[in-house]
């Protein structure tokens, strides 16, 4: 199956559309599982993050929201697991776990952090997830579609927590390092800009736009509370991250 991509249908480009395996090269399929492998990572990695952040919880009517998103989490992993299996005809749980032992995802330490980690790392995956909307295999497309439309329902709700919470004056003493901490790793859910593996998986229809677009979609997004929280971006250098230049940081 093949989709048009642009222009009128004399100079389109086509691009073809997958369902299998069948007619994939090495290159496109070592590509899809490396994908599959981080996608299923970060679904349970956030999980086991909201899950150890629930013990901060204060109030009732917010520990019912961050069960349904651990629930939904736990969910959205189990979805990529199937699509995997069913891909590769194997388990990708003894990689997550793995993965997991060697490189675990920060525990929110206080109600404040779970709120500042559920507005950072949770949107940045967001953005992340959105770049493959339209992928070129159709199963993981319509898993992400999926995914998507869920994780709509939840993403200002972490924001207006850490607004409101900002807003008191007592986390005046820790809220610059821990924005600065969950936003490294918001943006690090998007990779590398500019790398070969961006350019192959762009080419071959696997996601939309190079890394540093999206990085400047997630900057603009969360400009509004990042200014409401009386914070600010940080010296990307500084905290360890890649970006492009010419990114728009102004708030």
């Amino acid at each position: 199956m093949t989709a048009k991509k642009g222009g009128d249908s004399s100079t389109a480009t086509t691009r073809k559309i997958y369902t299998s395996d069948k007619e994939m090269t090495p290159e496109y399929r070592k590509t899809l599982v490396q994908m599959m492998e981080s996608q299923a990572y970060r679904e349970l990695a956030a999980g086991q993050m909201f899950g150890y952040g629930l013990q901060y919880v204060p109030e009732l009517k917010w520990v019912k929201f961050i069960t349904w998103h651990i629930r939904e989490e736990v969910e959205h992993y189990e979805a990529v697991c199937k699509m995997y299996k069913s891909f590769t005809g194997q388990s990708v749980e003894p990689m997550v776990n793995a993965r997991l032992r060697e490189k675990p995802v920060p525990f929110a330490q206080s109600w404040y952090e779970l709120a500042m980690a559920q507005f950072l790392y949770d949107r940045g995956g967001f953005w992340q997830l959105r770049e493959y909307e339209e992928c070129s295999f159709l199963p993981y497309r319509e898993c992400v579609q999926k995914i998507v439309k869920e994780e709509k329902g939840h993403q200002e709700l972490g924001e207006r927590i850490v607004v409101e919470l900002s807003g008191t004056g007592r986390f005046d003493d820790v809220k610059q390092p821990m924005f600065e901490k969950w936003f490294k790793l918001g943006m690090l859910s998007f990779g590398r800009p500019a790398t070969a593996g961006n350019k192959y998986a762009i080419e071959q229809g696997l996601k939309k736009r190079d890394s540093g677009e999206v990085m400047q979609d997630f900057l603009t997004d969360i400009k509004p509370a990042v200014k409401a929280c009386g914070v600010r971006f940080p010296d990307p250098k500084a905290i360890g991250l890649e970006v492009p230049a010419g990114l728009d940081w102004s708030l």
